[in-house]
Order: C-alpha cells, then sequence, then structure tokens
C-alpha cells in the first residue's frame, strides 16, 4: 500500500490467516454453558417483543463485548504481521577501490639528498611521507592499504577507511625499519596475498622504491605475474639518481616490466616536485569509481495495533464489561 512517497508492507503477511480464527472457533466448537440451574422460557422473547420492550441490557452488553473482541484479536493479528513503514529510498556515493602503499624502508631512504621547502635537505623517506599523506588525503573514499619493506616485507597497515590511522603508522616509519636491503619481489608478493581478500574488483598497487631488488624469494617478474592474476594493477614510482651503482641502483628496466605486466605504469622521480607530481599523475589515472549505494529505511509500526489490542483488552476486563461472576450466597 502506497500512502503519499511512503509504502506500508507487512513483515509476516501469514499471520493474517489467523483472522477467522475466533469464527472457526465459533462454527466448530460447541458453545460455552455455565453450569448451575435456569428455568427456560421459550416464549420470553415473543412476549417481550410484542410488548415492544428493549431486550435485556445484558444481551446489548453482549454483543458489544463480542464487536470489541473480534476487533481486539483483529489489531493483535496485524501486530503480529509486522506492519512497516517503507520510507523514500536513501542513496550514498561510496568508493570502489581497495589501494595499496608499498614503500621502501632499505638503508638508502635515509640518503639526504632531496630539496627542502626551505632550501634545506630531506631525506629520501621524508619526501615521500609528505607525498604519501598529500595522496592519501586525495582518495578519502578508497580503501587503504600501507605495506613496509626493506629485507623483509610487512603489512604495516591492512585496507581501512579510517585514512587516520594509517597516517600515523606512516608517520612512525624510519630507514632499515624493516632491514636494510630491498625484497622489491616479496613486497609485491605480499601485496598480492593481500589482495586476494580485497572486497571490491578496483585493486591497485602503488609501489615505492629507490633501489633495485637484493635477493627477493620470489623475484620481481613472477611476483608481478601473480598480482596481474589477481587482478591488480602496479603503479611503479622510483626515486633517486637512476645513474647511481652498486645496491643504491635503480632498476628502471625491472619496474617498466613490473608495471607493464599488470597494465600500471613507471613513473621516476629524482627531487620531492617531481615525486609530488608522480602521485598526481597517478591519482588522475586512477580514479575512484563512483558506486551509489541505495536503501529504503524500514520503521516498524506493530506498536499502534498492539497498543489498541491493550487498550480494548483493559475495556473488556474492566468493571464494565467483564462478564459477571457468580453472587455470593
Amino acid at each position: 500500500m502506497t500512502l503519499g512517497s511512503d509504502q506500508f508492507a507487512l513483515d509476516h503477511p501469514w499471520a493474517l490467516a489467523l483472522l477467522p480464527l475466533p469464527l472457526l472457533a465459533w462454527l466448530l466448537l460447541p458453545a460455552y454453558r455455565p453450569p448451575g440451574v435456569a428455568l427456560r422460557l421459550p416464549a420470553l422473547g415473543r412476549l417481550t417483543a410484542g410488548a415492544g420492550a428493549a431486550p435485556p441490557a445484558a444481551a446489548r452488553l453482549g454483543r458489544w463485548r463480542a464487536a470489541m473482541a473480534l476487533l481486539a484479536w483483529a489489531l493483535l493479528v496485524i501486530a503480529l504481521a509486522a506492519p512497516v513503514r517503507i520510507e523514500p529510498p536513501l542513496t550514498r556515493e561510496t568508493g570502489g577501490r581497495d589501494v595499496l602503499l608499498a614503500l621502501d624502508l632499505s638503508g638508502s631512504m635515509a640518503t639526504e639528498d632531496m630539496a627542502g621547502p626551505d632550501g634545506g635537505r630531506l631525506s629520501r623517506l621524508d619526501a615521500a611521507r609528505a607525498v604519501l599523506k598529500q595522496f592519501v588525503a586525495r582518495r578519502k573514499d578508497d580503501r587503504l592499504g600501507l605495506i613496509v619493506f626493506g629485507s623483509a616485507a610487512f603489512v604495516l597497515a591492512p585496507f581501512t577507511r579510517d585514512h587516520d590511522a594509517l597516517l600515523a603508522l606512516l608517520d612512525e616509519t624510519f630507514p632499515r625499519m624493516a632491514g636494510p636491503q630491498t625484497m622489491l619481489g616479496d613486497a609485491i608478493g605480499l601485496a598480492a596475498q593481500s589482495f586476494e581478500r580485497a572486497q571490491v574488483s578496483g585493486r591497485l598497487l602503488v609501489l615505492l622504491t629507490d633501489g633495485n631488488d637484493t635477493g627477493s624469494r620470489v623475484p620481481p617478474a613472477r611476483a608481478a605475474a601473480i598480482a596481474a592474476g589477481f587482478g591488480v594493477k602496479i603503479d611503479a614510482v622510483s626515486l633517486g639518481d637512476p645513474a647511481a651503482a652498486g645496491e643504491t641502483a635503480l632498476d628502471l628496466a625491472a619496474l617498466d616490466a613490473i608495471a607493464a605486466a599488470t597494465h600500471g605504469a613507471h613513473l621516476h622521480a629524482d627531487d620531492p616536485a617531481a615525486l609530488a607530481e608522480a602521485y598526481r599523475q597517478i591519482d588522475a589515472m586512477e580514479p575512484t569509481p563512483a558506486q551509489a549505494v541505495s536503501w529504503r529505511p524500514r520503521s516498524p509500526l506493530f506498536a499502534w495495533p498492539l497498543g489498541g489490542f491493550a487498550g480494548l483488552a483493559v475495556l473488556l476486563l474492566g468493571p464494565g464489561l467483564a462478564p459477571a461472576g457468580r453472587r455470593a450466597a
């Protein structure tokens, strides 16, 4: 039933099958006759009708009691049917993407070769943290997670919409926190496992590193193939001097291959401004798909017929309408 913009429904419509129960009881069960001695006068009805006398007060009261009892029963059955008011639909826009941030915490991230806003020098980790905070602020509707890696990879923050908690954990990171090396392949493999339990299809790994893989149990190329099998897209960001040598050397070709295997992108940055621009590009390339969640609030209404039943029950059991009991001798 519709009234204006609201609709009304019954959560338990089967309860309405109980409505004819009093009628069935009246038809199928024998009439109740109180024990006692009475004098029957079959002609009393004709005599009173011929004399123009009104029906006895007890008969009129009995009819009122029966009508009120039937109404009380109907109200009780309606309450059992659980009526509800279905209000107009409400719609909320929600984000539909899980984004995992992977941050290199190897020893080289302590290198202070980044220009600060005041002209001083920043470590690579300080520059990365500042840019990641800006990135997180732009992804308001996404579930975000954080992986850190060095000689091993760890999930520092599982997927969450509590971005403040994630940023607090990000502030606690420091170089060599996970060891001095760069296990890039292990970090990608751990990310793939995390996405295996992700709730949505838009799976994105944003990987930041300033070095090359130094002995992962799972080679980066193999880990990228596994991630691609889970539908994970990897956008890689390399930070530092491409001409560096040794363990701090950047393997740009490997990062290109990782991004290509997952249909992602590889962006390089050698200063904080370029790093911020790289994350802005990723933000533009990977928009949050808007998903509309709609529902109709339901307000229970069973209290109204139940209250009516209680009121009629009080009247029926009150001194005015209650059946007369046996008088004391």
